[in-house]
């Protein structure tokens, strides 16, 4: 099994254009936007039914993401703008890996607990949510096909 990459940080936003606009400002490009619900979705998040409005920017080297998201429903049930840069916690970070089965069982004997389900995406990608160290939301993904 190797880590094949880091493919976006998410971050959930009030604000979504106002969001877009500031990371444009600071050199990120709008790579594009979607509304993320079903099934599947609430299957990965453990949210159950849920809508999102995401925007995709991406840094100039092409290498990194940051997944901005605002939440439709259900509704955002915390608010940690205004932590300080010391506070505990983020989003999510996700990880592209080789075999998410494997990686899974692996993570496992260190502490990692499942989210909600491992899911298929349009025979594209395999998805799950995880429990990390401290309770750090990771999102994993294997590429299909």
């Amino acid at each position: 099994m190797a880590l094949k990459r880091m493919d976006n940080m998410g971050i959930v936003v009030e604000d979504l254009e106002g969001a877009v606009e500031f990371f444009r400002e600071l050199g990120l490009e709008f790579e594009g936007g979607a509304m993320i619900e079903g099934e599947w979705a609430g299957r990965v998040t453990g949210l159950g039914d849920q809508s999102v409005e995401v925007a995709m920017m991406r840094t100039p080297d092409r290498h990194s993401r940051l997944e901005l998201s605002r939440f439709i429903r259900p509704l955002v049930i915390a608010d940690h703008r205004k932590a300080p840069v010391n506070a505990f916690g983020y989003l999510r970070v996700m990880f592209t890996v080789d075999d998410i089965d494997e990686t899974l069982e692996r993570l496992r004997t260190r502490g990692a607990e499942l989210v909600g389900e491992v899911v298929d995406y349009k025979d594209i990608y395999r998805l799950c949510y995880i429990r990390g160290p401290e309770g750090l939301l990771i999102g994993l993904a294997q590429e299909l096909g």
